[in-house]
């Protein structure tokens, strides 16, 4: 009998240090599984350095030796925008933006003399844009898509249009 009690003690004490044992396993498991579920660190890409200097670069100035207009926009995120939502170029044409600047500057002008019902933050210079003039396709690039940009951004409606990229 004594023997008989004797083994049962070892065996109680057996099951302890397997429980301590499966114990340890899971802890390990379970830390190896939460080490492992980070996720890897990627380099930038050209792609992603380009689009990271155009987050940080605000002002956009488009000039033209042969064409004396020049388009300057100072607004922080139109660059990233442009490069990341705007269609590409050759998408429209340059007839279809005319015509689109035309409405938006005229109501653009509007809101500019009326500081009473528009906000002066939004609306600060009006812009000199003259139909029949042709100021060449890249300006009306950039004009038509600041218009959109400005429009998305801020949740205003220049026109007739609702805002499409």
């Amino acid at each position: 009998m004594f023997l008989i009690g004797k083994n049962l003690d070892n065996f109680e004490e057996e099951i302890k240090n397997l429980n301590i044992m499966k114990n340890i396993i899971y802890i390990s498991l379970i830390s190896i599984f939460l080490f492992n579920c980070n996720t890897p660190k990627r380099t930038l890409s050209s792609d992603d350095e380009r689009l990271e200097s155009l987050k940080q670069n605000d002002t956009v100035r488009i000039a033209n030796d042969d064409i004396e207009y020049e388009i300057m926009i100072i607004e922080p995120g139109f660059n990233f925008w442009l490069a990341s939502r705007a269609r590409q170029r050759g998408f429209y044409s340059q007839q279809y933006f005319e015509s689109r600047n035309w409405l938006y500057v005229n109501e653009w002008n509007q809101r500019v003399i009326q500081p009473q019902r528009f906000k002066t933050s939004l609306y600060e210079l009006p812009i000199n844009y003259q139909q029949g003039i042709d100021y060449g396709y890249e300006v009306n690039y950039m004009l038509y898509n600041y218009f959109i940009y400005f429009q998305l951004t801020y949740k205003q409606t220049l026109g007739p249009f609702v805002p499409r990229i």
